[in-house]
């Protein structure tokens, strides 16, 4: 769809730490080295501590054995080549587009859901990915339904100050499915490209809440065809195994299309990224890496492995 410019050095800048602490330490580790089953198991330390996931580290340190018993892997080096050449094959290309219909065919701006639970990083996260879809000249407007929280939506303002951006909000406390209908309203009568559209931080347990979100989804459906046409789950990476249950309760909890990875640069655990994939069908779509809304990258497999395994 020609959204993005993915820069490897701002991104091996962004992962500089998961990078330092583990999977530069994992390079180092393997290079230069027989592969004996000593190392293997100091691998498989090593995959978990990045969180990279029992599942996923037992998949692939498995294929290493096997490998290695039949004589196809011998040296530390045909492990990073593995290793490097398995974990981006866990995502097709096809799973890391936004798809968003062109108001210019269908007549109707094309609608974000961005979702997820309170401290993820998510209002940040929705001003990230309206900077870059403006980047991309795509008009965008935000709607403010977590009426629970007044601080929420004058973060989302003081956002949409900066980004000149307007902002649709209602009464704190009020229907947040109301504040979704006036936003849909106002999307199509001033013809914006992008309405998105801010939820309550929430978690699976919290029913009210996850009711308020269907309201607000099945609001969005009534009045733009195919809305939401995006679900996206904004998660931590800094909370590491906490980020990946949350992406499995959320899945089973609503239909969510893609994850939007926040605070990656603040994490020494990068490795979630793979541990997510292996056990959700839910694709990362975006990650950040700083705290500007020019620090949105789309996720590239390609360009993530590259960038957490690169020297110093």
């Amino acid at each position: 769809m020609g959204f993005f410019k993915s820069v490897l050095g701002k991104l091996k800048q962004g992962v500089e730490r998961t990078r330092e602490a583990v999977f530069g330490g994992i390079r180092s580790m393997l290079l230069g080295r027989r592969l004996d089953e000593p190392l293997i198991a100091e691998l498989e330390a090593r995959l978990i501590s990045a969180d990279v996931g029992v599942r996923a580290t037992a998949r692939l340190i498995e294929g290493i054995r096997a490998a290695h018993r039949s004589g196809a892997m011998a040296t530390g080096e045909d492990v990073l080549a593995y290793l490097k050449r398995e974990i981006k094959a866990m995502w097709p290309e096809e799973d890391r587009r936004l798809h968003l219909p062109d108001r210019k065919t269908t007549g109707n701006p094309a609608v974000i859901l961005v979702t997820g639970v309170n401290g993820a990083g998510k209002t940040t996260s929705i001003a990230k990915l309206a900077g870059t879809l403006q980047g991309d000249g795509r008009t965008v407007l935000l709607g403010a339904c977590d009426t629970f929280r007044a601080g929420a939506v004058r973060q989302l303002e003081i956002w949409g100050e900066r980004l000149g951006v307007e902002v649709v909000k209602g009464r704190q406390g009020g229907d947040p499915a109301a504040v979704a209908f006036d936003a849909c309203e106002a999307a199509i009568a001033r013809g914006v490209d992008v309405l998105i559209l801010d939820t309550a931080g929430r978690l699976h347990t919290q029913d009210n809440l996850m009711r308020q979100l269907t309201k607000i989804r099945d609001v969005a459906a009534r009045r733009i065809p195919g809305a939401p046409h995006e679900v996206l789950l904004v998660l931590d990476a800094t909370t590491g195994q906490n980020a990946l249950r949350q992406a499995e309760e959320f899945a089973r909890a609503v239909k969510v299309t893609g994850l939007f990875l926040a605070k990656l640069d603040g994490t020494a655990r990068g490795g979630i990224v793979v541990a997510i994939r292996e056990a959700t069908d839910i694709p990362v779509k975006f990650i950040g890496v700083g705290e500007t809304p020019g620090d949105v990258q789309p996720f590239d497999p390609e360009e993530f492995v590259e960038a957490i395994f690169a020297e110093g």
